[in-house]
């Protein structure tokens, strides 16, 4: 778990997976290194500002980016632990 002022480093090519475990909200810094790939957010986030987007829309875009989304075999286990509400299933 990590507090107020920690970091983290997540490196490339392995799958990882971040929520509040809180009941406050949380910021979080990003630091991207090499840059572009901030550009992958900003995208997203004008995808969602219309509603909520199809997944293959997000898919789409995640593809641009070289982005690839898997299911971990460890996060049902970290779903049952920390009691964690899961987004709702791709639409496809």
């Amino acid at each position: 778990m990590l507090g107020p002022g920690g970091y983290i480093t997540k490196p490339r090519n392995e799958l990882h997976t971040m929520w509040n475990a809180g009941q406050t909200p949380a910021r979080m810094i990003e630091i991207i290194s090499p840059a572009g790939f901030e550009h992958f957010f900003r995208e997203l986030a004008d995808l969602i500002e219309a509603g909520p987007p199809a997944f293959a829309d997000i898919s789409a875009l995640a593809d641009d980016y070289g982005l690839q989304f898997g299911q971990p075999e460890w996060v049902p286990e970290l779903i049952s632990r920390y009691g964690l509400t899961p987004p709702p299933a791709p639409d496809a």
